[in-house]
């Protein structure tokens, strides 16, 4: 993405209208992803990442990467979110409220966000600090100037997000498949019946 040297008469105290709407839907982004993690209903968290994952694609949007907000709205909100839900069906999770979903490590987990948000902050400000993105020329998330920088500098990681997708799919198809075979056993147990048992190979 271009980064444009800082316009003169340019600064924090007279931002644009495209840099108002950035920080609005940035804190409409960051409480869609505080809900996500503390709700204790899993469908809700779910439908509060499909907020938070809509939220960033917009926020590209106001970069002028009109390719990589869709690439996010395709991928992420239409992928991958779909396969969290795909997965809870599978492995029949409770819709309503669940004890399960509270680890009892929320100021842990808390602490953890807060080092790591601070961290990724301070990152960004120090390679960015002295610098504007020049929103008012062409869109820079073309495919060409996106694809060369994925396939050349990010294809491992690109390949290693495929196959943890692909892993946490199977998980959640062997949850099932054992789940069902001890349901019904137990049933079978209840009733007063043996299992049946396996056909003798001749």
């Amino acid at each position: 993405m271009t980064l444009a040297a800082t316009a003169a008469g340019h600064g924090f105290l007279s931002p644009s209208g495209v840099e108002i709407a950035f920080v609005l839907v940035g804190i409409g982004t960051l409480g869609a992803a505080v809900l996500t993690v503390t709700t204790r209903q899993l469908v809700h968290a779910a439908l509060w990442l499909v907020v938070a994952l809509g939220g960033v694609a917009v926020e590209y949007l106001l970069l002028t990467a009109e390719f990589i907000a869709w690439v996010q709205v395709l991928i992420y909100v239409g992928s991958v979110v779909v396969l969290l839900l795909f997965g809870l069906m599978l492995t029949k999770a409770p819709i309503g409220r669940s004890p399960d979903a509270d680890s009892g490590n929320r100021w842990a987990a808390l602490v953890v966000a807060l080092a790591s948000a601070a961290a990724l902050v301070w990152v960004v400000v120090d390679a960015f600090r002295a610098t504007w993105i020049n929103l008012d020329g062409a869109a820079q998330g073309s495919t060409e100037v996106s694809g060369r920088s994925l396939f050349q500098y990010w294809v491992l990681p690109f390949e290693a997000l495929s196959v943890l997708l692909l892993a946490a799919l199977v998980g959640a198809i062997v949850l099932s498949r054992k789940s069902g075979a001890g349901e019904a056993a137990a049933a079978a147990l209840t009733n007063g019946a043996a299992p049946a048992p396996r056909e003798e190979q001749r």
